[in-house]
């Protein structure tokens, strides 16, 4: 049975309505003749309304349920879960499966303004079109090789390294929630993420134990002096709080403090920078280092802690010098 002239319409029993094409069925919910019939007709004429199995939402849904999602990594799949809602709530009901590698860059492009996310859709886009094809509903996958946007350089800048008068500054004058955050900063030399996921559980008197959110390192750290001494001063009776601090909680405390105390300059991400640099100034190997951060190449320790070697060297060649 068909109606209104309309290509691919179809109706098994006069009650119930779809657009039939190429084996694929999509319900058109509103009654035949009416306007929101044809409005309808024609989202999905044109795409925008997918087959069943083949949303973005329905394939979101599937690829969460699937080995793929389940492998990765908590950090890596809080970062997924951006992209993804993002995508859900743009695209849901449309067909992922007519994606084309243009419509892929044109995301990216809408934005450009914050860069890292940006470049965080396609690699998630890749996930779910490979998923797809695992479920044998595409061919190709149209994120694959998708060329990844440059920081513009007028917001590119570095972590700058805690020097020695704003660490002095910090713990002299730091109010004692910020103090502990920055102790747990310098002391565990460990991503900012990470802090948050530390409970009072995992402190033994001596040492931190934690598991890595990016990599799912797990690493037993012993605390510096000023890092136990932190954590003795502040830890609470009983059992941890129910309800720990957010990690946009942690940042906001932590830039008013910073800001209050004229230390603006340096970030959070550059007390991770300022541990691995005191590990270099006590001499430690490359390797020594590595089992203290957890990072997960020797080219990001080379990286840290580079510059302090080459001052420590040049002052030492100073003193050889006539």
């Amino acid at each position: 049975m068909v109606t209104g002239g309309k290509r691919f319409v179809w109706s098994p029993d006069g009650k119930r309505w779809y657009f039939r094409r190429l084996g694929k069925l999509v319900r058109i919910k509103a009654e035949p003749g009416t306007e929101e019939f044809d409005r309808e007709y024609w989202e999905i004429m044109r795409g925008r309304v997918a087959p069943r199995g083949t949303s973005w939402a329905e394939l979101i849904a599937s690829y969460r349920a699937s080995d793929r999602w389940l492998g990765l990594k908590p950090r890596t799949r809080r970062d997924y879960e951006t992209v993804m809602e993002y995508i859900t709530e743009k695209n849901g009901r449309r067909d992922a499966t007519r994606t084309r590698r243009a419509d892929v860059i044109a995301a990216m492009d809408a934005n450009r303004h914050r860069t890292r996310f940006a470049n965080y859709l396609p690699s998630v886009m890749s996930q779910i079109f490979e998923h797809a094809q695992d479920l044998g509903l595409m061919a190709t996958n149209p994120a694959k090789g998708v060329r990844r946007q440059k920081v513009p350089e007028d917001r590119r800048r570095a972590h700058i390294p805690w020097p020695d008068e704003a660490v002095d500054k910090f713990r002299a004058e730091a109010r004692p929630a910020a103090r502990l955050i920055f102790e747990v900063g310098v002391g565990s030399v460990q991503r900012p993420s990470d802090w948050l996921a530390i409970p009072w559980g995992a402190y033994d008197g001596d040492s931190l134990s934690l598991v890595q959110g990016k990599t799912g390192v797990k690493l037993v750290i012993p605390c510096t002096a000023a890092l136990r001494a932190a954590l003795d001063a502040a830890r609470p009776p009983g059992v941890d709080p129910a309800r720990p601090m957010t990690y946009n909680s942690m940042a906001y405390l932590m830039l008013r403090e910073r800001r209050r105390l004229g230390l603006g300059a340096y970030d959070l991400h550059a007390l991770r920078y300022r541990g691995v640099i005191e590990l270099t100034w006590a001499g430690c190997t490359d390797d020594e280092i590595e089992a203290y951060s957890g990072h997960e190449t020797i080219e990001m320790i080379r990286k840290y802690a580079g510059e302090a070697r080459q001052e420590m060297r040049a002052r030492q060649a100073r003193e050889k010098r006539p």
